[in-house]
């Protein structure tokens, strides 16, 4: 068993710049999420850096990109959802990009470069945390190509490791 990344709480200028970038790459308040002074630490794994709030590991960065990790189950309401078939399901938990033909329906708008969360259809259970390559109207359009990078999935590395801590 490997043994668990060193955590370390953030000064307190470090903090609120994290929150700061949340709240701009997120679009929402991060004091409404995490309560008036969130304890945010953080820790270095091979895998990714990742972000604790208030005991819970909500953001990864990796590659110098910071994004929600799937355990970030508050956010889930807030981030628009591409719902995709269940022939996709498979694809994408094996880091497969979001591809239109297997785009079910989109709820909610979103911009280019806004995070996603990609949920199957049957369920509606989350399978990973993509980046829109393409704005809602132009993505509802599709009939082929990538509506979505893939940043974070059910089964990669970064998921089996929050899965132990």
């Amino acid at each position: 068993m490997p043994s668990l990344p060193r955590r370390h709480f953030l000064k307190e200028k470090e903090a609120e710049q994290f929150l700061a970038s949340i709240s701009k790459k997120l679009k929402v308040n991060p004091y409404e999420l995490f309560g008036p002074k969130p304890r945010i630490e953080r820790a270095e794994t091979k895998v990714a850096e990742i972000f604790f709030v208030n005991e819970k590991p909500i953001m990864a960065k990796s590659n110098e990109m910071l994004f929600p990790t799937l355990k970030f189950e508050k956010l889930f309401t807030f981030l628009p959802k591409i719902v995709v078939n269940m022939g996709a399901v498979s694809h994408i938990c094996n880091g497969a990009d979001v591809m239109a033909p297997g785009v079910v329906r989109i709820n909610g708008n979103f911009n280019e470069g806004d995070f996603l969360l990609v949920v199957d259809e049957r369920y509606e259970k989350p399978l990973a945390i993509g980046v829109a390559l393409v704005n809602s109207q132009v993505a509802k359009n599709l009939t082929h190509g990538k509506i979505a990078k893939n940043m974070h999935f059910v089964g990669d590395e970064l998921w089996n490791l929050l899965k132990s801590l």
